[in-house]
């Protein structure tokens, strides 16, 4: 069964070179060294027959096993380099014929056997020499050769290796961050449609029963529910320009200049739409400017949104209260009601629980359900600068 080397694979449009193309000039390229190395011998005509260029013509061969099977590699090219000596061939370093094993199975995951196989081959060289003949006897070059050779070789592999997978890595981070910006996104559209459409139902049935009785507020509330398909319509377009990546623009100007701002700023106009379907609602808010990070002041926004429109949809109430004040490092959010609550067969829908996972990423707490003095309430504690 042919090895599997587990090197990760990535689409990089910047790879456009095929591996095989590459391993065939990787193993020409080794099958000429050690065929120059043996044609410079002084005595290459006895040493030098059409047997040892075979072997240069195999060692080279064998670098096309090095992405599938790069153990077998590292073994067949130490036995070739034993062999070849068996057959007193012209010297070519024992380290040399093994550079491309010892780095490919370095770069395959397979350093244990690069440095195996490499410690064979200087240990093996190392003994020969200091037990040959005066002629052969071992010198400080020959043994610093060779433990070069095999250390380049290794500390290139792990490096490349190394290097590819911090590029595997990045790409992995950056589609992780894709991701998080998609499900933001997800959310603020929930949040945004799902409110203008609680007030285009509400004015919409106002307009319905006032219509030829009393045309006044039937307009009125068609005014108003023209303004919230505006704003739905507006959030749907720089949703779909964010989405196709054709925009450069972020943040309110994403939405056009007549949308309000998206922090705390914002919550008047959401106060002001509520107040138009009859909704009595107080806010209070004591955060001076600048004092929250960007994503918590959205966040903040998002909440008070969503919380009423959740009072629009389901509370029956005729008051909300909504309030944001500075405690300490903390942002302390409060939005209640004095509607029916949620009772105890209602489970939190999915806007409750994007809330709480929103707030939750950004190091907060987030609390709904029914308020002991009547309504439902929502608290939620965040704090007021995102950790670096």
């Amino acid at each position: 069964m042919p090895e599997q080397s587990e090197v990760p694979r990535t689409a990089d449009p910047r790879a456009a070179v095929d591996p095989r193309v590459t391993d065939v000039a990787l193993a020409i390229a080794m099958a000429l060294v050690v065929a120059v190395v043996i044609a410079a011998d002084p005595d290459a005509a006895r040493h030098a027959g059409p047997g040892a260029y075979l072997f240069a013509v195999g060692f080279g061969a064998l670098v096309l096993l090095r992405r599938r099977m790069p153990r077998t590699m590292v073994v067949l090219t130490v036995l070739g380099v034993f062999a070849y000596y068996t057959f007193q061939f012209a010297p070519i370093g024992m380290a040399l014929p093994a550079v491309a094993a010892l780095y490919s199975a370095a770069e395959m995951r397979r350093t244990g056997w690069a440095v195996g196989g490499g410690a064979v081959l200087v240990a093996v060289a190392t003994y020969y020499r200091v037990t040959g003949t005066a002629e052969e006897y071992l010198t400080p070059y020959d043994l610093v050769t060779n433990l070069a050779l095999v250390a380049a070789a290794i500390a290139l592999g792990v490096a490349v290796r190394l290097s590819r997978e911090a590029r595997v890595h990045e790409a992995h981070e950056a589609e992780q961050r894709l991701q998080a910006e998609r499900l933001r996104i997800a959310r603020d559209l929930h949040d945004v449609v799902g409110h203008n459409l609680s007030v285009i139902a509400l004015h919409s049935g106002v307009a319905a029963e006032a219509v030829g009785r009393d045309d006044d507020t039937a307009r009125g509330a068609l005014h108003h529910v023209r303004e919230a398909t505006s704003g739905t319509l507006r959030e749907l377009r720089s949703t779909v320009r964010v989405l196709r990546g054709s925009t450069r623009t972020t943040g309110a100007d994403a939405a056009g200049p007549d949308a309000a701002p998206t922090g705390l700023a914002g919550v008047d106009a959401l106060a002001a739409s509520a107040r138009a379907t009859g909704l009595a609602v107080d806010v209070t808010l004591d955060v001076p400017p600048g004092t929250l990070d960007g994503a918590i002041d959205a966040a903040a926004y998002r909440i008070v949104q969503e919380s009423l429109t959740n009072v629009l949809r389901h509370a029956d109430a005729s008051r909300v209260a909504v309030s944001a004040r500075v405690d300490g490092a903390r942002l302390a959010l409060r939005v209640s009601d004095d509607g029916r609550g949620a009772g105890r067969d209602v489970v939190p829908g999915s806007g409750i629980s994007g809330m709480r996972e929103r707030v939750a990423l950004l190091g907060g707490t987030l609390g709904a359900g029914d308020d002991p003095d009547g309504g439902f309430l929502v608290v939620a504690d965040l704090p007021l600068r995102l950790e670096g």
